[in-house]
């Protein structure tokens, strides 16, 4: 991938990673708000949001997120099954996007709800305390992931390790534009 691709690869990643991120914490203040306020208007437009930015702003990150990072691992050195924080990154967002799509009817029932105007503070107790519960479990996972994409933790998989004994066996331990572009990587703070 040339370096210009692969800016805009890495900044299609940020920006989809963050976006879904901030769009949860978004989501997660609004069932908050539902659950918490006795204003009956209040709550039925805090589930109606909800809905909308579930399915219109939340899934779609979801799987920006999924597909660029992808296109990252695949295009850069990193690899996909070269390190182990890219491995569990990828089974991170895999599983946060299953989770989200399973997710999405309790949301939508509870939109239905609101829309129809029969919703009082005491209807659905527990679905409302699992659309706060559930948001903030995802936010806690891509601060995870986040977090990973930051520190960058060192370890590389049998397949990593396999790869860089062929490498430096092939360059003859020569610095190679690819290593030494893997190494300056891992000096920087920009998460991936």
């Amino acid at each position: 991938m040339s370096p210009g691709l692969r800016k805009f690869a890495l900044t299609a990643h940020v920006t989809s990673s963050v976006g879904w991120l901030g769009a949860v914490g978004g989501f997660l203040a609004l069932a908050i708000a539902g659950l918490t306020s006795d204003d009956a208007q209040l709550v039925r437009a805090a589930y109606i949001a909800m809905d909308l930015i579930a399915w219109f702003v939340i899934v779609p990150l979801s799987f920006a997120s999924l597909v660029t990072g992808l296109i990252q691992s695949l295009g850069t050195t990193w690899g996909l099954f070269r390190h182990y924080w890219v491995l569990i990154k990828l089974l991170m967002n895999v599983l946060a996007s299953i989770a989200l799509l399973l997710h999405m009817q309790p949301i939508s029932r509870m939109a239905g709800v609101a829309a129809e105007g029969t919703l009082s503070g005491a209807d659905l107790h527990g679905l409302r305390i699992q659309l706060v519960a559930d948001a903030a479990a995802a936010l806690l996972l891509l601060l995870v992931a986040v977090t990973l994409s930051v520190y960058k933790p060192r370890g590389l998989t049998r397949y990593g390790r396999r790869k860089q004994r062929e490498e430096r066996t092939r360059t003859g331990g020569a610095v190679t534009p690819a290593r030494a572009e893997a190494g300056a990587r891992s000096q920087s703070p920009t998460p991936n």
